[in-house]
């Protein structure tokens, strides 16, 4: 199985989540393969059930699979982990402080691990306290070089700046995706990405130079009545991302 995403021209990989194997499917297809699809370790009761279900999302999707916490849930980190041991998928999501033990029960180097870290409000700063301790306690505020040298440190492959509140915080996620290019860094923006952003949001990683970017893209494609990511949007997030490439 392929063990890294696989990225539009090397540049752009879709995250949604998938809510049935039919669902991840079908979004894998709208997007030509060019995804991963999240599925959420908070869904599940145990790691055997978790496990299980996974692995079926796996087999379907050619491992187009991200490993999700539940909305960054820090209390799932340890959860991740360990399905992360067992699984091996392409991706996983990972708060700031899990992701020296999730690099090290994976044992290799090609799964993309993120680590989450957080607006403060300053541009140039970002807050690393995003574990099930340090969530609970004053914010860690840092600039962002050593977040990333950190991050680096434990073994991630990326930074996943959230929550953004889509363009919210657009001079501090500038400053990301510039730290991020300088450190030869993969950016995730996520949090409110939409269809009306989404184009804005690519092209100020792509310009500052990042190397890749994992877009989420959530609930603002998500059918509130199936639960099911539409792979309808996907497909235009896709032609988006197409477009995007051909005009940088």
């Amino acid at each position: 199985m392929l063990q890294t995403p696989n990225y539009l021209e090397n540049k752009i990989c879709l995250n949604v989540l998938a809510n049935s194997v039919e669902n991840a499917i079908e979004c894998y297809h709208a997007a030509e393969g060019h995804i991963v699809l999240g599925v959420l370790s908070k869904n599940y009761a145990t790691d055997e059930e978790a496990i299980k279900a996974m692995k079926e999302y796996q087999k379907a999707t050619r491992n187009a699979l991200s490993i999700g916490l539940g909305a960054g849930d820090p209390n799932q980190s340890q959860m991740v982990s360990r399905l992360a041991k067992e699984i091996q998928p392409q991706h996983v999501n990972q708060v700031f402080t899990g992701v020296g033990i999730t690099r090290a029960l994976l044992g290799q180097n090609e799964t993309i691990v993120n680590g989450l870290i957080s607006p403060t409000g300053e541009v140039g700063y970002v807050n690393i306290a995003t574990g099930p301790l340090s969530s609970t306690g004053p914010i860690a505020k840092i600039p962002i070089k050593a977040a990333i040298q950190l991050l680096k440190d434990m073994g991630a492959s990326s930074v996943k700046f959230f929550p953004m509140n889509g363009l919210a915080c657009k001079e501090e996620y500038q400053a990301v995706a510039k730290a991020c290019a300088k450190e030869n860094f993969i950016l995730e923006p996520t949090g409110g990405i939409d269809l009306e952003n989404f184009a804005e949001i690519i092209q100020i990683a792509l310009k500052a130079g990042v190397k890749q970017v994992i877009p989420h893209i959530y609930s603002s494609i998500i059918d509130p009545l199936t639960g099911d990511t539409r792979p309808t949007q996907v497909k235009q997030l896709f032609a988006l991302s197409k477009k995007i490439l051909s005009e940088i």
